[in-house]
């Protein structure tokens, strides 16, 4: 049976209003005078329980600015890439009454008539999501105006400029080394306590230590240790205290694919974060319909690509990878590719044979499974619960952390990315073997890693595989300096010309690429295959003409393409986003950095 927090809203307490300044300079619409709140332990939950924010299953969709899918929605860097930007129309995130609302708790929960061990639980969970709330800040702005109080209307620090990176990265380490050292470890479920507190100190450490080591621009390549050494240190103390585990039940071919279609992650071992649904108590979320079928992002064959043999084996070191189809290229693969993607023979409830890809213009042939529900029971269907925080990047941040830090060991690394590995069957990594033998299509990928090679890239492969369609891709990216990659426009299956194909793995055709200037029969005229089924028929061309679907060499075959949208990604400016131009007018001492 699954605990539930029912948290109560006070409008005064949890609804700012909006201003010029982005809520900083007004306090709330019903004003809650610290005189006559924030008295009791009561009190202080009922503030902070308001302040609870979590992603959710919508995070499923929310890779279409990485290198792993297609999308023909308009995304924000695919739209800089063609040129397309600038801050008069980029205005998103300069938001700020959240940060209001943390603030004025901040000022106000001292008065408070319990002892300081209460006091600091709640502060410490107030300044875990400011440093939240600052760490979606520096990631996209880098230098932004710290406050860490209330602003009245008239304060001159309204009109302050933007703060250095290094004084913005610091307070957000001390805002999470607080709250890891005062948060309670019991908390209502479904709230973070210590541990989840830690895996976001871990995980914002390994994001500034990673991009301060690979960004020249930004001069602070000699501090990059000290937040390494913070994000391995408090990885491994989360390890230490031995209270998660990675979810193995000893079936490989479905125990990772559990952490996404669960009804009830409260009692899973890996999971650190849980934000549960559950229809008959009034929270419910079905994403089934946008993560498959007329869906906005397609999963790209760059990202197939990425997944190893189940040997353990280079998949791009096999000759003519680049030509396989899709039924070859599913066949004794790392067993999460065919839990993350629709593999062939997968059979969709509540059909009785095998799902058929549907070739949908503009997208790769690729579906995504991650996320999608396979019931026709809608309180099943949103009464999937979503992982906020999972021990499998404790682990991968623990293994990176020390790889960046020239010193991770065999024994420490068979202490974490191994554990992941043999969830699914894989061998283990070898520590030695990676870095004699790196993989040169990874070199590719990530030309600016320069010591430690096969290992860093090994585990950056992991992350891309575990945490695929997880809204970790983009970040990853962006902190590694290998923004060029998203330069590639996505592509999607291959096949070698016109003709019949399977793709349901049973050797039986189910589909036929015509030339895109014939008429596709009548339904009565239509082929049917040895099975006595209608072939489904596409007009296959090259992109930008009338057919329905476009391969690279329209007639001779090629990869599925998506798009003839030219990319460029301009370093180091498109790492950051301009501040609005209108709060440029507003406060003269803002100025725009990186070329913005």
């Amino acid at each position: 049976m699954k605990k539930y927090l029912y948290i109560l809203f006070i409008a005064a307490v949890s609804t700012l209003a909006a201003c010029k300044k982005g809520g900083l300079d007004r306090f709330p619409q019903t004003s809650i005078s610290p005189d006559l709140f924030f008295n009791t332990e009561e009190d202080l939950a009922l503030y902070v329980n308001g302040l609870l924010s979590q992603p959710d299953r919508s995070t499923y969709l929310n890779d279409q600015s990485s290198d792993n899918v297609a999308t023909t929605a308009s995304v924000e860097v695919k739209n800089i890439m063609a040129g397309n930007a600038n801050a008069q129309n980029i205005t998103a995130g300069w938001t700020w009454t959240r940060l209001r609302n943390i603030n004025y708790f901040l000022q106000s929960y001292q008065k408070a008539n319990v002892t300081q061990a209460v006091k600091n639980h709640y502060a410490g969970l107030a300044r875990y999501y400011r440093a939240d709330f600052y760490l979606d800040k520096i990631k996209r702005f880098s230098d932004v105006p710290w406050y860490s109080g209330t602003l009245n209307p008239g304060d001159q620090d309204l009109y302050k400029a933007r703060d250095p990176r290094k004084l913005i990265a610091d307070s957000i380490m001390a805002d999470l080394d607080f709250a890891y050292k005062n948060v309670r470890e019991t908390v209502p479920t479904g709230t973070p306590g210590k541990w989840a507190v830690a895996t976001l100190y871990a995980r914002a450490a390994l994001y500034e230590g990673t991009y301060r080591k690979y960004h020249d621009e930004l001069g602070l390549k000699e501090s990059a240790n000290t937040f390494l050494q913070t994000a391995a240190r408090v990885a491994g103390e989360i390890m230490a205290s031995t209270k998660f585990n990675i979810y193995n039940t000893g079936h490989p071919d479905q125990d990772y694919a559990a952490l996404f279609s669960s009804q009830d992650l409260t009692s899973n071992s890996e999971v650190i974060l849980d934000n549960i649904f559950d229809l008959s108590k009034g929270k419910g979320q079905n994403v089934n319909s946008t993560v498959f079928g007329d869906y906005e992002q397609a999963p790209a064959k760059d990202l197939i690509l990425t997944y190893l043999m189940n040997d353990g084996s280079r998949f791009t070191d096999i000759a003519n990878y680049a030509q396989m189809g899709f039924v070859d290229e599913f066949k004794n693969r790392d067993p999460r590719l065919s839990q993350t993607m629709v593999y062939p023979g997968w059979v969709r409830v509540p059909d009785a044979t095998p799902y058929i890809q549907r070739l949908n213009k503009n997208f790769t042939g690729y579906h995504q499974l991650k996320g999608y529900v396979n019931s026709t029971d809608n309180n099943i269907l949103n009464g999937v619960d979503f992982p906020v925080y999972r021990y499998a990047e404790v682990l991968l941040t623990y293994a990176e952390a020390l790889a960046e830090l020239g010193s991770l060991t065999q024994s420490q690394l068979d202490q974490s990315l191994n554990l992941l590995r043999r969830r699914v069957g894989l061998p283990d990594l070898n520590l030695a073997v990676a870095n004699s033998n790196p993989d040169p299509a990874l070199q590719l990928q990530y030309p600016n890693v320069s010591s430690n090679v096969g290992v860093i890239l090994e585990i950056r492969r992991e992350r891309r595989v575990e945490f695929a369609f997880e809204n970790m891709r983009y970040d990853d990216l962006m902190r590694w300096k290998v923004g060029k990659l998203l330069a590639k426009s996505p592509e999607g299956m291959y096949f070698k010309g016109l003709g019949k194909y399977d793709l349901t793995g049973d050797g039986v055709d189910d589909i036929i690429l015509i030339d895109r200037a014939a008429t596709i029969p009548a339904e009565d005229q239509k082929e049917s295959n040895s099975l006595g089924v209608k072939l489904v028929y596409y007009r296959a061309g090259t992109i930008g003409t009338d057919a329905t679907v476009y391969l690279k060499n329209g007639n001779n075959g090629g990869n599925i393409v998506t798009e003839n949208i030219v990319r460029n990604f301009e370093e180091p400016k498109f790492y950051y986003r301009p501040i609005p131009q209108q709060q440029i007018v507003l406060n003269p001492n803002l100025k725009q950095i990186f070329g913005w």
